[in-house]
């Protein structure tokens, strides 16, 4: 039964870029109609974007073998959600990313009758098709983030429209880069990014840090930034604190991605959107993914179907590899520090890949994604068709 008159929507995100990229949202709707009432599940952006949160869900974001470990909070979330749905039904429920818990969401709001709106959708062309079947039953409209997926999903059957990518909403206003060309004056600063999951933080990062060993034996006085998130922040200086060689030189930032990767030289990064929000800036990287040999070997390597990993040499013209990956990453220093390397030490190779790059993010940049997805919203809930910009 209804409780109110107003319009209600109800938002779930299960990690801290969705928690990000609904706040946006979120502030668009209310632009759009500020009498909407927003909540969910998420975290404090959402909250400081207006909407009302009913459970916190961005902290203990995981993904892989660990996110089992969350079956039992998404059924308990589950649960709470369902009776929520009978009490204070909502007019639209949209999902924010997360495929892994937000497919269940999608599912009982679906089974409730309510109009399901997915914002940003899973990587299913990359690997793990057969999801799309879920997607195609469970959910009424997807925004797509990536150029070529409006197609991709469309020939499957999915009402898909691509509204843009949401970093571009996000993203500061970049500056005019400039290149070092050595480092006999200052000693260079290189980004540690191991991810926004914890998981993800606490399997990266050692290897990581074996790989800035190798880094500093080569330029001494070197400088290690690493951006943490609130659900990263712990284990990451927790892992700094433990390095055999102390923790001087390696210094942690918490919520301050992009404060961080613009005072950089190199971005030893993790795979995923991270690739593009360092592109962003106009940032060298060199990009990894550790995983166990098992893991790839077993499985990983048999569900992929994309000969290239990171987003950016995905979405490069021809998906040429213009930042060099390291996907599968078995934790192996040497490769990968021999290749920071030889980046750190050739402005030639660095000016060369910020060129790419510049062109890759010239592009994609149009602002406006998240004003488009809020027009979906709204259109679905008014039974109208709009069509974003």
């Amino acid at each position: 039964m209804r409780d109110s008159p107003q319009r209600r929507i109800f938002i779930t995100v299960a990690e801290v870029s969705g928690d990000r990229h609904a706040a946006h949202l979120i502030r668009s709707l209310r632009q759009l109609d500020p009498t909407l009432i927003i909540e969910g599940l998420g975290g404090s952006e959402m909250r400081a974007a207006g909407a009302v949160i009913h459970h916190e869900t961005v902290k203990s974001a995981a993904m892989g073998f660990s996110a089992a470990l969350r079956a039992p909070e998404v059924l308990r979330l589950l649960r709470w959600t369902r009776n929520h749905f009978q009490q204070h039904r909502p007019d639209l429920q949209i999902c924010c990313d997360s495929w892994g818990m937000n497919s269940y969401f999608a599912k009982a709001a679906h089974s409730a009758g309510i109009p399901v709106l997915y914002y940003i959708a899973p990587q299913v062309w990359a690997s793990r098709e057969g999801r799309v079947k879920r997607l195609r039953k469970w959910v009424d409209q997807l925004a797509c983030i990536l150029p070529f997926e409006e197609a991709y999903f469309r020939g499957h059957g999915v009402r898909a429209t691509f509204v843009g990518h949401p970093l571009f909403d996000e993203l500061p206003a970049r500056q005019p880069r400039q290149v070092a060309a050595n480092f006999g004056d200052r000693p260079p600063v290189v980004g540690l990014l191991p991810g926004s999951r914890r998981g993800e933080a606490a399997k990266n990062l050692p290897a990581m840090l074996r790989v800035a060993e190798r880094i500093r034996q080569r330029f001494p006085g070197v400088k290690f930034l690493v951006p943490t998130t609130a659900g990263t922040d712990a284990v990451v200086r927790e892992l700094v604190a433990g390095q055999a060689a102390g923790p001087t030189d390696v210094e942690c930032r918490e919520n301050a991605f992009d404060e961080v990767v613009p005072l950089c030289d190199l971005c030893i990064t993790v795979s995923g959107t991270a690739t593009l929000h360092v592109a962003g800036h106009l940032v060298p990287m060199l990009v990894v993914y550790r995983l166990s040999p098992i893991t790839w070997h077993g499985f990983g390597r048999w569900m992929v179907r994309t000969r290239t990993f990171a987003l950016v040499n995905l979405l490069s013209e021809g998906r040429r590899h213009i930042v060099p990956e390291f996907i599968p990453w078995f934790g192996e220093p040497e490769p990968v520090a021999e290749k920071a390397i030889a980046l750190l030490s050739d402005p030639a190779l660095r000016s060369a890949q910020v060129d790419q790059l510049a062109r890759l993010i010239a592009s994609l940049d149009k602002t406006g994604a998240s004003m488009n997805v809020a027009k979906l919203a709204i259109g679905m809930i008014m039974s109208i068709p709009v069509n974003p910009e």
